[in-house]
């Protein structure tokens, strides 16, 4: 009998510290967040880590071009091309946000502080939002320009078209400072553990012990300003496209005018399609894994994508890269004579 009452002490005591340790692991405040990143096999992760590392290395170069290309060609100093090289100096700053942080964790354990994860998010957050809304000024200046072509240069004069970009920027960040005063009055507890490769809104909110109703209220409400306006912008000037073009006689004049359009679609199509799906429906994605798929589409494989399609599909672009090569050998071949 004394030994049994010594047993259930033992295992009451074991019971009570068991459950003080989780109450004291609740109420405790985090400092840094562990990236879980993608939950694979061991040894893939240098295989992945080889294979990220060579679309980041691409993207950075593929829009680097584009952004020397347009620089250095007077033929592409139009209002199209600069905002192609805003475009891709966007892309280039919030993958970089996300990408390097995501390749730390096929090696080590990405550790990040709780600031810098909310800093990761802010970055992240207010660029892809900049975004939204420079494609919507990407798709007004094609509306102008093939629906206005003699009006286009007075339309587009140099002052607007850095306005447009100027104010696509700051409603990014605009945004962006709203949303984070909001989560950096939440605070976080229990495990740090996000089951992600970047910080990300859902996730966080997952952690936070204080109420973040507010915090998620206000980010669905702006989620779904940011992207059906500036979705909506896009729809009305492509609609308008369409109107105006099946109005010309079928020939190359059509099929040009659509050949300018066809590349913004496609990058329309992928980034918004994945930015809706999961910032405005998440109930449409039933897995973790698919919802890791989806984030990574708009912080990888579009900004990857971007840079080729409007290469070979653009003869323009293709010229002053090929002009821009030529010149440097050129030069290179003249400084060997000396």
């Amino acid at each position: 009998m004394q030994r049994c009452t010594r047993i259930c002490h033992l295992i009451t005591a074991e019971t009570w510290m068991i459950f003080m340790e989780m109450v004291s692991i609740g109420n405790q405040t985090i400092t840094e967040f562990v990236l879980l990143g993608f939950c694979v096999r061991a040894e893939l992760h240098l295989l992945l880590f080889i294979v990220f590392t060579v679309i980041y290395v691409s993207i950075i170069l593929g829009n680097l071009l584009i952004i020397v290309a347009v620089v250095s060609s007077q033929r592409l100093h139009t209002p199209m091309y600069f905002f192609l090289a805003n475009l891709s100096f966007l892309e280039i700053l919030y993958t970089s946000s996300v990408v390097p942080k995501m390749l730390e964790g096929f090696l080590q354990e990405a550790a990040i502080s709780v600031a810098g994860c909310l800093l990761q998010f802010f970055i992240f957050g207010s660029l892809a939002t900049a975004e939204c809304f420079l494609l919507a000024v990407m798709a007004y200046d094609r509306y102008l320009a093939i629906c206005y072509p003699l009006r286009y240069p007075l339309l587009m004069g140099p002052r607007w078209c850095l306005g447009l970009v100027v104010i696509a920027w700051l409603s990014g960040f605009m945004v962006g400072v709203v949303i984070i005063a909001l989560m950096a009055q939440l605070r976080f507890c229990g495990h740090n553990h996000i089951d992600h490769f970047y910080c990300d809104f859902m996730p966080l909110m997952s952690l936070a012990c204080s109420d973040p109703s507010v915090a998620q209220m206000t980010t669905f409400i702006l989620s779904v300003v940011c992207l059906t306006v500036p979705f909506g912008l896009i729809l009305t000037s492509y609609g308008r496209i369409v109107v105006a073009v099946l109005r010309v006689p079928a020939g190359v004049s059509r099929r040009k005018a659509f050949s300018t359009c066809s590349s913004h679609l496609a990058v329309v199509s992928t980034y918004y399609g994945t930015l809706m799906v999961l910032y405005i429906a998440p109930s449409a994605v039933h897995s973790q894994l698919l919802t890791k798929v989806f984030a990574l589409l708009y912080t990888v494989i579009t900004p990857f994508f971007n840079p080729v399609i409007y290469t070979l599909r653009n003869k323009e672009v293709q010229q002053a890269l090929w002009m821009l090569l030529y010149v440097k050998q050129a030069e290179t071949n003249e400084g060997g004579w000396w």
